[in-house]
């Protein structure tokens, strides 16, 4: 099945969910079918006031804050709230879903040379901001780690920013951000069970890339492994042989499960371990440098906001 492609408002089902995304809902959702998801989407909507949102933000280790500067969100609630989706149990990730209302401009900035553009009403976008997420390694399948993505695409998102931590495979600094132009799924999972066939070529959506490559440090390939062990030298090197810029334990289950629901994707993965280096990885201490890149991932995902 091809991904969604219509606006979230158009052609509706019965449930208030776009009809290509319940169809693809129904054709991922396994054994449990779109029915978890839905149920999710609908408390969403009764906990937060708000019958769709435009956009979901998955705040990954140490990024719990990045967006203190938008203030108070309009509400919250537990992610273990939400049928099928379980707390965070990771260092630096918090079992909360925050709903903001973002106002911008009608639409993006004219080019410097065109004609000075008359004042564009404002627009208002609803943001949903999960601060931790699911992992693989936690041992509740794939399907936990991915119902806040299919949740998320029943309220009616366009687009995700996901978040993320990684060992850096190359010779980059601590704190640098990468944009995710692309994954290498070695955790042996799929958020899928049967034949759901998903063209993943531009699954890292190359538009929003763009927008937040003009942000960040650098632009790379993240590769996906279970953990929830570091890898060794030797995995090291075979993961650069491979292609793979950084490595972490998450993410790509989550943007795979998104793109086959219609969901633009794009991510921003922290430098917060060399994997090369001398000394071992502690866990805290990823959470401690990620907090120095707050200021870029907030930039990013303000972005890729204006550009929807």
């Amino acid at each position: 099945m091809s991904p969604a492609t219509s606006h979230p408002q158009a052609s509706l089902g019965p449930d208030g969910v776009p009809q290509q995304v319940l169809a693809a809902l129904a054709e991922s959702g396994g054994a449990d079918g779109p029915g978890p998801a839905l149920e999710a989407a609908h408390q969403i909507a009764r906990r937060t006031g708000a019958a769709h949102h435009d956009m979901l933000v998955v705040l990954g280790s140490g990024a719990e804050g990045a967006l203190d500067g938008w203030g108070t969100p309009t509400a919250s609630l537990h992610l273990s709230d939400l049928p099928g989706v379980t707390a965070p149990i990771a260092p630096g990730h918090v079992d909360r879903l925050d709903s903001y209302e973002r106002r911008l401009p009608a639409s993006p900035a004219r080019p410097e040379d065109e004609a000075e553009p008359e004042t564009a009403p404002a627009r208002s976008l609803r943001v949903l901001v999960a601060h931790g997420r699911t992992h693989l390694y936690e041992g509740r399948g794939p399907g936990a780690v991915v119902a806040l993505a299919r949740a998320a695409a029943a309220t009616g998102v366009r687009a995700a920013v996901l978040v993320n931590a990684n060992g850096c495979l190359r010779d980059w600094e601590i704190g640098d951000v990468m944009t995710i132009t692309d994954h290498l799924n070695l955790s042996g999972a799929s958020p899928f069970a049967g034949t759901v066939f998903v063209d993943q070529r531009e699954l890292w959506d190359p538009e929003l890339a763009a927008v937040l490559s003009a942000r960040t440090q650098r632009s790379g390939v993240y590769a996906m492994v279970r953990g929830s062990e570091y890898q060794t030298l030797a995995e090291s090197r075979m993961l650069t042989a491979l292609g793979a810029d950084c490595v972490g334990m998450s993410t790509v289950l989550e943007a795979i499960a998104l793109q086959q629901l219609g969901v633009r994707v794009a991510g921003m993965s922290v430098v917060s371990d060399l994997s090369f280096a001398a000394t071992t990885t502690d866990p805290d201490e990823v959470v401690r440098l990620v907090a120095g890149a707050h200021g870029t991932l907030a930039t990013g995902i303000e972005a890729v906001l204006a550009a929807l």
